[in-house]
């Protein structure tokens, strides 16, 4: 195994990180959680079984197995969409995909009308802060940041801007303002976002924080600084991957010669930052009154010259599960998700609690002593998090999503069942038992066609439809 033959360069890794861990002070530990702060750090199509906590043997992680050590991990936690911006959208307004106006990718803005967590919190005191890719609304739309509840904002506004790594201009919230302004020659966007990310959490003093990090790593462009790549590299400078098959110059996605090289060091860039904000966190004694959340926004990818084999292969991408980015079965929209909460959530469990993105929206606004508005499609998992009362699970969880054909998928108790449409027009159901078959490998529709049939009527009374032409059944 990688990990074990370049133990190593676990040394180099831990050089870069900055997360180490340092005991909080007396006052850090004991500090009423009134009002928390809440760090959202969101990695891009990153797999569920792309990271140690989940499974991975190859790509180092060395921080988000601490956090995992030191936190809680979730193992049946749901990604809003199979794509980027729903998935967000559903974050954001607390409304899966059949309520959501935004249902799919596209430069579709979220409304004034829209419910926003940013704006929730703002309303219960919060400063809010925003670094990475946004991708809910574009300049003079009511979707931008500054309309959506962010009083600090660093980062992409078109989906398409988060493509490449490396970029002459991000945009910044200037004077209550999304402004276009250039950044150094050379750089690399998330090392951008995490410097503002803790810039941020070091100007907080005054009022409790709410900050999104939301990362375009390990998503499309396989490019990464060299820092992160040299632990995937042999003496001779080689992949330890290989064969690989080089990715040639093209229209979204520049060359790569080492593919899954790249994109384990995007995976462990990704786990570098994360240590470096949970190391600013100890530095300013926040972290015994700070939520740190780590997630997916859906499945792993096959973009930037990845290829099945490497999911299902080389690094296990989507761990037992069927399925990457764009499809409904799990391994397209089930997620990593880890709770840090020192002293509050239990250090080294694990739940099997069933949540979704949607989720997100009570609990923060549990937490920071709001009140959730009545449309909302989630329920707060402050029970289960904490460890105190009796977690409500839900009756259903549903997704719909259009690209590449229309297709539907809900899951109720260990059920699961996803149809698919052809020309506007119910074409076939597959169902599943995920308690036996979490790898989705058994269709059972045809021993069970009453289970089919009630999980296609669940499927009609969990959705109202599309007003977005973009997103309508066809």
């Amino acid at each position: 195994m990688i990990r074990s033959r370049y133990t190593l360069f676990l040394f180099l890794i831990l050089a870069i990180s900055s997360c180490r861990s340092s005991p909080g002070s007396e006052a850090d530990e004991t500090q009423a959680a009134t009002q928390p702060n809440i760090v959202f750090i969101l990695a891009d199509d990153l797999g569920y079984g792309d990271i140690g906590p989940y499974g991975q043997t190859k790509i180092l992680t060395p921080n988000l197995d601490r956090m995992a050590a030191q936190g809680r991990r979730y193992t049946q936690f749901y990604a809003g969409s199979t794509v980027c911006a729903p998935s967000r959208a559903a974050l954001m307004t607390g409304q899966h995909t059949g309520h959501t106006y935004i249902r799919g990718n596209g430069e579709v803005p979220l409304r004034a009308t829209d419910t926003s967590l940013a704006k929730l919190l703002q309303e219960s005191g919060y400063t809010t802060g925003m670094v990475g890719k946004w991708g809910l609304g574009l300049e003079g739309t009511a979707g931008v940041p500054e309309k959506q509840g962010w009083d600090f904002f660093t980062g992409h506004l078109h989906h398409l801007e988060g493509h490449h790594q490396q970029a002459d201009s991000l945009w910044r919230l200037t004077n209550g303002k999304s402004t276009k302004v250039p950044v150094p020659q050379d750089s690399y966007v998330n090392e951008i976002f995490t410097q503002d990310a803790l810039a941020f959490i070091e100007d907080q003093k005054e009022k409790p924080f709410f900050l999104y990090v939301s990362y375009t790593l390990p998503h499309a462009e396989l490019k990464v600084q060299d820092k992160y790549m040299q632990p995937y590299l042999t003496a001779e400078g080689k992949s330890v991957f290989a064969p690989e098959t080089e990715q040639p110059d093209g229209k979204w996605y520049r060359p790569q010669a080492y593919p899954k090289a790249a994109y384990a060091a995007m995976v462990t860039a990704v786990d570098d930052y994360v240590g470096q904000i949970m190391q600013k966190l100890e530095q300013q004694g926040l972290a015994g009154n700070t939520l740190v959340i780590f997630a997916s926004d859906n499945g792993t990818h096959l973009e930037g010259g990845r290829k099945m084999a490497d999911v299902t292969e080389e690094f296990l991408s989507s761990g037992p599960l069927r399925g990457v980015k764009r499809d409904l079965y799990e391994g397209g929209i089930r997620i990593p998700f880890i709770a840090y909460w020192r002293g509050n959530v239990e250090p080294g469990t694990t739940s099997n609690h069933v949540g979704a993105f949607w989720d997100i929206l009570p609990t923060f606004v549990q937490l920071t002593g709001g009140a959730a508005p009545a449309a909302t499609d989630g329920i707060s998992f402050v029970p289960d998090l904490l460890g105190k009362d009796k977690q409500r699970e839900h009756e259903a969880l549903y997704w719909e999503f259009s690209e590449g054909g229309f297709k539907q998928a809900v899951r109720q108790g260990d059920w699961k069942a996803i149809r698919f449409y052809k020309n506007g027009q119910p074409e076939r159901t597959e169902l599943y038992n995920l308690s036996a078959d979490v790898g989705e490998q058994h269709e059972l529709s045809a021993s069970n066609p009453q289970k089919a049939q009630e999980l296609e009527q669940l499927m009609d009374q969990l959705r109202t439809p599309a007003e977005n032409e973009l997103f309508k059944i066809k």
